[in-house]
């Protein structure tokens, strides 16, 4: 099962094991963890479940769809790292992802 890393602005982090299909997103609501949002529900229209994914965590999953692009591009703190956690599905192959929590999201 998928470890997923949640790094908070404040220097914090939580790291929570995630049944593969379910999102980065999903595995921070369902802990409960601070800083996702998701006022949408994972639909990919909010964009309230920014996170910053880099290096060997971005690269194991796939690009970012036209419709997760449009939205990440209006974003306040938005940077060529930025993906929404209710797109990236998480794989059995994977091991530890790490993907940092945008203050954006309203914390």
């Amino acid at each position: 099962m998928p470890t997923v890393v949640y790094r908070l602005p404040d220097g914090s982090a939580s790291s929570v094991d995630v049944p593969a299909g379910q999102t980065v997103m999903d595995g921070s609501v369902r802990n409960n963890l601070p800083g996702i949002v998701a006022e949408c529900g994972g639909s990919c229209s909010c964009a309230t479940c920014h996170v910053y994914v880099e290096g060997e965590s971005a690269e194991a999953f796939d690009e970012a769809s036209a419709e997760e692009q449009d939205l990440l591009e209006f974003l306040d703190g938005a940077r060529p790292c930025s993906r929404l956690s209710c797109q990236l599905v998480l794989r059995a192959d994977m091991e530890t992802i790490t993907v940092t929590v945008a203050e954006s999201n309203g914390l």
